[in-house]
């Protein structure tokens, strides 16, 4: 059976040649004897398959020395305790801006562990543009402020990121990481779930500058401890190898591809291609504010219900699968990661085409 286009949210398309390299090493990595999956994570092997992945993600971000980077469990849902346990410990008040349901979900978990300040929202339009932020509401006292960079759901993204001065900035880039180009240092901490567009689901990242760390509320588990895991290495316990070793391969692959600065073109240019088609459809329409539109995930509707569910049938039919939209927002989303090619864009496109002028 041939490979399908694959407009899953995540977990997602991942690169073929990524796919093909793994499956040749999957059951002898080297000259290990062993595959993987098998190996110690003490094993000298899978330290270098740790420490190249940690690197190699290090040059394509541009990753200062004074962070580290995190190869951690639980993912991206994991964070939104870990973060206030571990960074809501001076003045027990955060920052938040809701876009969107993880956001939403941050937000929540971390009024458990202290105040949480909504700074700003968009629920009130459904989530379909990154609200105007009035920096005269931002805490000057908050131990941190937080927003999601990329909001997989609704289709929105940053493009300018708050000024919040000596109050670190916290971003979720679940679903935008290596996607666009970005200034580390304007943030105290970032992390990405690994499932849309690092590799399979299991790993998440974390880059943390390093005065964060070490001051963690008492109660807070040895597991979520952000210096424990610093000072291990991230091998505290047995991590995600397999993952780790993926998503190693994965940042090859970007690296291969150009770096981060020519996958955000390519991304650019995929991302103009469908936003271009919906702009001057007379069926299609899409339903994020044009200013705020995500270059990864692109959700857009028909006029009715039966037209939608029609489409998905017959782009499902015709390979272009996962392309039903979330139930808040309704009709389709496309997710457009690094991994998926132009040609599957393009595809997608020309299949919209041909239904448009099917069902005027």
């Amino acid at each position: 059976m041939s490979r399908v286009y694959n407009f899953s949210a995540g977990p997602s398309m991942l690169p073929l040649e990524v796919l093909e390299k793994a499956q040749k090493e999957f059951v002898c990595y080297g000259t290990s004897g062993m595959s993987v999956m098998e190996m110690s994570h003490r094993s000298k092997d899978f330290e270098e398959i740790l420490y190249h992945a940690e690197n190699t993600l290090r040059e394509l971000m541009k990753i200062p020395e004074n962070y580290k980077v995190l190869f951690l469990q639980g993912g991206g849902s994991t964070q939104f305790a870990m973060i206030p346990m571990n960074l809501m410990n001076k003045n027990h008040k955060a920052d938040y801006v809701k876009t969107g349901q993880w956001a939403s979900k941050a937000a929540q978990e971390a009024q458990r562990y202290g105040k949480v300040n909504i700074v700003a929202s968009s629920e009130d339009t459904t989530f379909n543009q990154i609200p105007e932020l009035d920096s005269s509401k931002f805490d000057a006292d908050a131990d941190y402020f937080y927003i999601t960079l990329n909001n997989t759901i609704y289709g929105t993204r940053y493009t300018t990121l708050p000024e919040t001065g000596k109050v670190p900035l916290v971003g979720d880039m679940s679903s935008s990481i290596l996607s666009e180009e970005i200034d580390i240092t304007r943030f105290g901490l970032l992390y990405a779930g690994a499932q849309k567009n690092l590799g399979p689901a299991g790993v998440t990242v974390v880059i943390i500058r390093e005065d964060l760390l070490g001051n963690a509320m008492e109660f807070t588990p040895t597991m979520l401890r952000y210096d424990i895991h610093a000072k291990n290495n991230s091998l505290y316990n047995t991590p995600p190898t397999y993952g780790i070793y993926f998503a190693g391969l994965v940042f090859d692959w970007v690296k291969q591809q150009g770096g981060v600065k020519a996958v955000q073109k390519i991304n650019e240019q995929k991302a103009a291609i469908l936003y271009d088609f919906l702009d001057n459809s007379n069926l299609f329409q899409g339903t994020v504010v044009k200013k705020d539109r995500s270059l990864m995930n692109v959700p857009f509707v028909l006029p009715t219900e039966e037209l939608n569910k029609k489409f998905i049938a017959e782009a499902e039919s015709k390979g272009f699968v996962n392309l039903k939209g979330h139930r808040t927002v309704g009709g389709m989303r496309a997710s457009i990661y690094n991994a998926m090619p132009m040609e599957g864009v393009k595809a997608l496109v020309a299949l919209m085409e041909q239904f448009e002028r099917e069902n005027k």
